[in-house]
């Protein structure tokens, strides 16, 4: 006779199988909110300013070389009296021999519908010295060159010119005019205009002051001899990428501060930038652009990400990959307590409890979204296993049973709540709770007769014999 546990298994089966289809249908409607939450993120992104990246300040100039070459070559009358003459025009870089940045940042969320997106505002000093060279001895190609340059500028590189508030330049205490472009390229951001560098091999000191706004990454290219980049911020949630790390970083609840210090001889930010190296903000922990081999690469640089790890859409995610397992061991504990006290379950009341803790999923985007995610969670979870508790009272034969069912359906809620709070972690506590859960189904069946209880599953009006008895007859 066919065996009517086997029957009953195949129908659990199917019924985990229906409930996956169920969960795999949620987290299409989380991937679809999350996508709709990138694209509010690009709305504002495209309406106030995206990722901002600092390149400078820098010194520039037009500078041009000339020189002189014999008409003719030879040995007769009057060769090589005549001479012309010829010359090169080019743009000459100064990169600052020490380069010191301060920036403050307030976080300033904006809303996009139910979407929020991190801005900020960054109100950061730069301060740079140079000591200006003779461009004779440096840039002329020819033992009778000539250079001559134009007066310099003071030029800074921006990801998104947008993003300016307010700046100010001065140029050894002497405040000097700001004008729109980098004057470097087509690259975008500002410069100021500057008389003659000084002939004495005097040191040139600049102060740019800016008021910056952005989304998403605020990062610098280091350009110095020598950088240093202190940040301070009022958000609790930063995360530090680029080419290089802070060396110093002090993470609070109310904020952070960090500090990065960078050598010209362990960055190839210089000579990259003036190989035609772009300015590119932060991506998954390094720059954008260098996802593809053909794109045009891009020059060192490092920075913070604003990044919200409270992110219903990424926990809700994170949860969904437990959901599984939850529904698992609820239906172990459903059957244990079938086991242990003589109950018979029914493949639908099976399918009606993994309905509930599938919809408990559904309650948690819908309502993260006006509350926030943990009190979404809260309400979430109270309400489910309140369901499941009335449920069970009914399904197990009893009021207290279903308290207990309720309960520890409320228990592992609260344990999924450790785990995605626990990223770091969260493969260990998984572990354990698996294991334990094990453990536990295999000390409450120990002693259990598995061919009596898929006799009694079948229905007999005979009882079961024990062992015992069916050895005498």
């Amino acid at each position: 006779m066919k065996s009517v546990l086997f029957e009953k298994l195949a129908a659990l089966a199917a019924v985990v199988v229906a409930l996956l289809f169920a969960l795999n249908a949620v987290d299409g409607i989380v991937q679809e909110r999350r996508a709709r939450q990138q694209g509010a993120e690009q709305a504002v992104a495209s309406s106030l300013a995206g990722d901002q990246t600092l390149l400078g300040p820098m010194l520039r100039r037009q500078c041009e070389e000339t020189w002189t070459t014999p008409d003719g070559v030879g040995t007769g009358a009057g060769a090589g009296a005549g001479k012309t003459f010829q010359n090169r025009k080019f743009t000459q870089l100064l990169w600052p021999r020490r380069l010191s940045v301060r920036s403050h940042v307030a976080v300033e969320p904006r809303h996009r519908g139910l979407f929020k997106v991190n801005g900020y505002l960054s109100e950061t000093t730069l301060e740079a010295e140079w000591r200006p060279f003779d461009p004779s001895s440096s840039a002329a190609t020819r033992p009778d060159g000539r250079v001559s340059c134009q007066p310099p500028t003071v030029a800074l590189v921006l990801g998104d010119v947008r993003g300016i508030r307010s700046a100010s330049v001065t140029v050894d205490g002497i405040d000097r005019e700001v004008r729109s472009g980098s004057a470097v390229g087509e690259a975008t951001g500002l410069h100021a205009a500057l008389p003659e560098l000084p002939k004495d091999g005097a040191p040139v000191h600049a102060v740019v002051k800016l008021a910056l706004v952005g989304t998403g990454s605020l990062a610098w290219t280091p350009v110095g001899d020598e950088s240093t980049v202190d940040i301070d911020a009022d958000w609790p949630h930063p995360s530090f990428a680029g080419q290089f790390l802070p060396v110093t970083r002090e993470v609070t609840a109310q904020g952070f501060k960090a500090g990065w210090r960078v050598s010209s001889l362990a960055s190839g930010a210089q000579q990259q930038y003036r190989a035609g190296g772009r300015v590119c903000g932060l991506q998954d922990g390094r720059a954008d652009g260098e996802t593809s081999a053909s794109a045009t690469p891009c020059a060192d640089s490092f920075g913070v990400r604003f990044i919200d790890p409270v992110n219903p859409y990424v926990l809700s995610e994170r949860a969904l990959k437990y959901g599984i397992l939850f529904i698992v061991l609820t239906f172990v504990g459903v059957a244990l307590v079938e086991l242990t006290r003589r109950l018979r379950v029914h493949p639908v009341q099976y399918l009606l409890v993994g309905c509930a803790l599938t919809v408990f999923f559904l309650l948690l985007i819908g309502l993260s979204e006006h509350i926030g995610f943990g009190p979404a969670y809260a309400c979430a979870a109270a309400a489910c296993s309140g369901l499941l508790g009335f449920y069970g009272a009914h399904l197990l034969k009893g009021l207290r049973p279903g308290l207990m069912f309720g309960a520890a359906i409320g228990l592992l809620y609260g344990a999924l709540f450790v785990l995605l709070r626990q990223e770091q972690t969260a493969l260990l506590l998984g572990s354990m709770l698996l294991f334990l859960a094990l453990a536990a189904v295999m000390i409450v069946t120990r002693r259990t007769d598995w061919y009596a209880f898929s006799r009694s599953q079948a229905g007999s009006s005979a009882p079961v014999a024990t062992s015992q008895e069916q050895t005498t007859t």
